[in-house]
């Protein structure tokens, strides 16, 4: 009656495995490290850059643990904070200005459990230390900004339709286009409806209509100046070297920043404000031979012309110093697709670059532009280099490229745009969290959620006697399971998330109560050892799973509802409800049965 089958024993055994492999990581600490990365937003770390690393630490005689190379850059363990500041000035002194050279800490994992994914999770701010900053987005100046531009591209639209126009001008949030009569009215309405799809057209009287930003539009403008915000943030945070900084979008017009380990305010405000522009400048034809850019690259670059890379493929490209055009005549860019219905990148000029432009393309066809990146009165990074086909008149510009995939088309169409914030912003609530603070956090929780469990171990070990002492190891392989998926998970833990470990540790029991209580009236009622078991087992288990599923509801609406810190604490107090009806309804079970259900009779149950 009271006995599993082996297959379920061995489950139980490799989920209790798992558990313990991907838990133990959070065990072993973190250690000094350096993480180097570039500057320049488009370019990845790789090999070549660790190598360069190594090299330049054995050159300076540091001792180092090992590099790894990830996505954020190249980080470099080393066995003390002295180490790891002369590893810092070596790197700095032999990398160039090109590259962030940041303090850091590491996880001390050993390399075969980091090899199959079992690493800690990541540390929060307020245990970790850091800067919080929360911005407001001034989506009304974003607006007025936006709207000085469509005044522009109204007269171009126009112009090119032969349409006269009597005027341009502001009323609000809408611009009023006048005409000399209602023909060219009508014949104007027509052709701003095809020409602008996100504004709504309507006439005023016969000689006037008004043009404003319909439901969709202002959607879409509010929804791309946010990610142009977003990502001009994070590509500015770069510079501070940070290990996980969160840059994400808080409501319609807010967005967060942590930077855990930055304790400088002011730097950080530095970076957060910095401005950045777009340029474009041709390409140098008569250089363009291998011979020349090998010279270049060897720093012999020509008079009148500066060397860079293609950020798309790294190849070497000269281009002259003479600048065509800059970021503040690009309107817009959008991710799109060309003629071939290849993934492409259409950019919108304003009045004034559409004829700089349309100029600079009769005068070029066939030779390359290059669009660069400028960033804070830096030499700055080739986004791009194409060939002009043809002349381009109206100010729509089309990129693409034979190895542009959807995903590089959005990325560039989003540099273009991250040459400055679409939109102003303004800090709107500051906090600044010091490192003793977030180890005080750390120590705190830890004793809150080890002191939690003893007394429940201890209250259950005297009231249940050895049924209690399962319940208490079914617990315990509760937290196990929780901290693995956490940590299999790559969360962030922070001060919320460990007041839900500590709540889980406390709701969790309550299945065992439930169960063993159900044991002990059916042994009052006379009912065999055996029967009692079986019977408390299976008839409190509709009350578990009921209080549970009402119990996940509420962390489900507190996922959707809540922010930040909310959805943190709402996510593990879920994952805990999960790992809590797995470790008490069957893993205590496994444990009762093992003791009591090989043999066919039992004189009492120790409860």
């Amino acid at each position: 009656m009271n006995r599993y089958s082996r297959w379920r024993y061995a489950v139980i055994l490799v989920a209790l495995a798992l558990g313990l492999i991907y838990a133990v990581p959070n065990l072993f600490g973190e250690v000094p490290a350096v993480q180097v990365s570039p500057l320049e937003s488009t370019a990845a770390p790789d090999q070549a850059l660790m190598k360069r690393v190594e090299d330049a630490l054995a050159a300076g005689q540091v001792p180092f643990g090992g590099a790894i190379l990830d996505p954020t850059g190249v980080k470099v363990r080393f066995a003390d904070t002295d180490t790891q500041i002369k590893a810092k000035d070596q790197l700095e002194k032999s990398l160039g200005p090109g590259y962030t050279v940041a303090l850091n800490l590491l996880a001390a994992t050993p390399p075969w459990l980091a090899s199959i994914g079992a690493l800690p999770m990541y540390l929060g701010l307020d245990l970790r230390g850091g800067v919080y900053f929360l911005m407001q987005v001034d989506m009304g100046a974003a607006l007025n900004k936006q709207l000085d531009r469509e005044t522009g591209e109204v007269r171009t639209i126009l112009r090119d339709a032969k349409v006269p126009l009597a005027g341009v001008d502001r009323e609000g949030d809408a611009l009023v286009v006048k005409f000399k009569d209602a023909q060219t009215e009508g014949a104007g309405a027509d052709a701003l409806r095809r020409a602008l799809p996100t504004m709504t057209i309507a006439a005023l009287d016969d000689q006037r209509l008004s043009a404003t930003l319909n439901a969709q539009g202002l959607k879409t403008f509010q929804q791309q100046a946010l990610q142009q915000n977003v990502l001009t943030l994070r590509n500015r945070v770069n510079e501070l070297g940070v290990a996980e900084p969160i840059i994400q979008q808080q409501g319609d017009d807010r967005v967060v920043v942590e930077l855990p380990g930055v304790q400088d305010t002011a730097k950080a405000k530095d970076i957060l404000g910095r401005t950045a522009s777009l340029d474009i400048r041709m390409v140098d034809e008569e250089h363009a031979d291998p011979t020349s850019l090998t010279q270049a690259m060897r720093g012999q670059v020509p008079p009148g012309d500066e060397f860079y890379q293609n950020g798309r493929d790294g190849q070497p490209i000269l281009v002259h110093k003479a600048i065509v055009l800059t970021g503040e005549n690009i309107a817009s860019a959008a991710a799109a697709f060309d003629q071939n219905g290849q993934p492409a990148v259409d950019i919108t000029l304003d009045t004034r670059g559409a004829r700089i432009f349309s100029q600079l393309t009769r005068d070029n066809v066939g030779k390359r532009m290059a669009i660069i990146l400028v960033d804070r009165g830096s030499k700055g990074q080739v986004v791009t280099a194409p060939v002009i086909r043809t002349q381009i008149d109206g100010g729509r510009v089309q990129i693409s490229g034979g190895r542009m995939s959807v995903k590089d088309a959005n990325e560039i169409s989003l540099l273009l745009r991250a040459g400055a914030l679409a939109a102003p912003m303004e800090i709107v609530e500051e906090r600044t969290i010091g490192p003793s603070l977030g180890a005080e956090n750390i120590t705190k929780g830890e004793h809150s959620v080890i002191w939690g469990f003893a007394a429940i171990a201890v209250f259950m070990c005297i009231y249940y006697r050895i049924v209690g002492g399962f319940s208490t190891a079914a617990l315990a392989v509760n937290v196990i399971l929780l901290v693995a998926l956490l940590s299999l998970l790559q969360a962030t833990l922070t001060l919320p998330g460990i007041a839900a470990i500590a709540l889980t540790v406390g709701m969790a029991i309550d299945a065992n109560v439930l169960i063993n209580e159900r044991i002990r009236e059916e042994l009052r009622a006379g009912q065999t050892p055996h029967a009692s078991i079986h019977a408390g087992y299976q008839r409190a288990f509709a009350t578990i799973l009921d209080s549970n599923v009402t119990n996940f509801i509420a962390g489900l609406a507190l996922f959707a509802y809540g922010t930040g810190p909310v959805r943190g604490f709402a996510v593990v107090l879920c994952i805990g409800i999960l790992t809590s009806i797995f470790s008490a309804v069957v893993v205590s079970r496994a444990m009762v049965n093992l003791t009591y259900g090989r043999r066919r009779k039992i004189e009492r149950v120790s409860i």
